[in-house]
């Protein structure tokens, strides 16, 4: 798998270097539901990581990485979601000045997150090409390393611990579920797992609002999201450029969920696994309820992203 920008030697490489810098997360057991489903269901909770989400692994592995000048003056990222606070949390704790592009209708808890290690957020327009345009003024004035949500090598070797977890936690594992967004963690999650184990199979976990990844395996070709509404806003971002030739050769499919499974997983993780899980967390339970015929008689591991719920945008009161 050395043709791909990450391999396995990268990824335990980064295991060992930030080892001491992150939780190893459980797996949980879920007895009764695993009975209902008629497989052995079993969640990897990353939504229990410092920080509250993966996303530390990828900006800590990328910091620890930086060689010679390359650092020196300070990091940057556009985010407006659970990269902004791991890389705020991740840069401080290693005495880097980190800036955070974020767009103006980003949530007050993400802003707050992000400000709660001390760094103040730069905002701009809320869309793609504004973001990328106001970092890339900041790189030029201040010639900050850009460390990216998902398309950078070092991050995406961070989010592989993911896998290399699952494995040593789960010996038997017959499946990985993992959300997809930008196709970090799922990439890493792939090489990982593939490499240690070939006859795993690892699948995609993806919003029908946010079906991007899905088009661009039908068609061979990165395609853009068409829309943005769904519940799970980690997941509203198209695959990298890096991200995509490893899933593309290596994922055993994407696995769509409508909004209304999305939400009722969530709520499920609160009264049956006793977790609190973001929409894009539980996207793979959504897809596990959902396809379940399909898991019959396995071990599944469904990976839980994140934890930093916003009840605003997910009303779990309602059955």
């Amino acid at each position: 798998m050395n043709r791909y920008a990450v391999n396995l030697d990268q990824i335990q490489e980064a295991h060992s270097r930030i080892s001491r810098k992150i939780s190893h997360t459980p797996v949980v057991e879920l007895d009764q539901l695993s009975k209902k489903l008629n497989f052995d269901l079993r969640l990897k909770a990353e939504n229990l990581q410092r920080g509250g989400s993966f996303k530390l692994r990828g900006a800590t592995n990328a910091i620890l990485s930086l060689t010679g000048s390359l650092g020196s003056q300070g990091v940057i990222a556009h985010s407006s979601g659970n990269h902004a606070a791991a890389l705020a949390s991740a840069a401080t704790a290693n005495d880097i000045k980190a800036t955070i592009v974020m767009p103006r209708d980003t949530s007050e808890r993400k802003i707050n997150a992000v400000m709660a290690y001390g760094v103040s957020p730069v905002f701009c327009e809320p869309s793609s090409r504004a973001r990328e345009q106001a970092t890339q003024e900041i790189i030029d004035q201040t010639h900050a390393h850009l460390i990216h949500a998902y398309d950078d090598p070092d991050v995406i070797a961070g989010q592989g611990t993911v896998g290399l977890e699952i494995l040593e936690q789960v010996k038997d594992a017959d499946s990985i579920l993992a959300p997809i967004g930008g196709g970090g963690l799922l990439a890493g999650i792939l090489v990982a797992a593939k490499t240690l184990n070939p006859k795993i199979r690892v699948w995609g976990c993806e919003p029908t609002n946010a079906d991007d990844a899905f088009r661009s395996l039908e068609t061979g070709a990165i395609q853009n999201p068409t829309r943005y509404d769904t519940v799970a806003d980690g997941l509203r971002t198209a695959v990298g450029k890096i991200t995509f030739p490893i899933i593309q050769s290596l994922v055993d499919g994407i696995l769509l969920v409508d909004e209304e499974e999305i939400i009722q997983a969530t709520r499920q993780m609160v009264l049956e696994a006793r977790m609190v899980a973001e929409p894009s967390g539980a996207v793979t339970l959504a897809a596990a309820n959902r396809y379940a015929n399909q898991f019959h008689g396995q071990t599944v591991v469904a990976v839980v992203s994140g934890g930093n719920l916003d009840m605003s945008h997910c009303k779990l009161g309602h059955s």
